[in-house]
């Protein structure tokens, strides 16, 4: 057996291995688990808002049957949703911070609308004693919560691989692959996405 090819094999386990090393060394494997986790979490995100907006037909069409509802508020809402899921979600989108803002704020604007009806929607006894309405409510309570968990953790976990970017020497890595820092949703609007449709039925969720 020749010692040469031998030789090469050998010279060729210890670099793979020396790569291996130097780039577990250098952060780039965290990179990929990091970034698989921000995307696993905006994918849960989108998940939750679509949620929200295939039930709001529904709601839209029962109260429709309250006579004299207020059109203006309806409206609004089916606007603000028109508005919310015109907006064409690609993987991109949440790496660019315009387009990001600007889905943030259409959402926000959808969430402001859903919490006028339904608060409106308490003046209406009929609507207030019709069970597919509560139902609907319930749904929609349990989908805003989950949305605002999942935008938590979306939140937490662009946080964490920002850090992990910035930080020496993963920041070199991130120069070297062109890693750059994500944006994430702006708090000033926090408060009022995060606030969940207010309703006060004399009947309590049922779940």
């Amino acid at each position: 057996m020749s010692v040469i090819p031998t030789l090469r094999r050998s010279a060729l386990a210890a670099l793979l291995l020396g790569s291996s090393l130097m780039l577990s060394g250098c952060g780039y494997n965290e990179f990929q688990r990091l970034d698989e986790q921000v995307g696993a979490n905006w994918a849960e995100v989108l998940s939750q808002y679509q949620r929200r907006a295939d039930l709001i037909p529904n709601i839209v069409n029962t109260v429709k049957g309250e006579a004299n509802f207020e059109q203006e508020t309806l409206t609004k809402v089916v606007e603000a949703r028109a508005k919310a899921t015109s907006i064409q979600v690609t993987p991109e989108l949440a790496n660019n911070p315009e387009a990001l803002k600007k889905f943030q704020a259409a959402q926000g604007e959808l969430s402001g609308a859903l919490s006028r009806l339904l608060v409106v929607s308490e003046n209406y006894p009929n609507l207030k004693a019709n069970q597919g309405f509560q139902d609907l409510r319930v749904q929609l309570e349990g989908t805003e919560n989950r949305i605002t968990v999942a935008r938590n953790r979306y939140i937490k976990s662009v946080a964490d691989y920002n850090v992990h970017t910035r930080s020496f020497p993963n920041n070199l890595t991130a120069m070297v692959f062109g890693y750059q820092v994500k944006p994430s949703f702006q708090v000033d609007n926090e408060a009022a996405i995060k606030t969940a449709p207010a309703v006060s039925f004399d009947k309590p969720a049922s779940k």
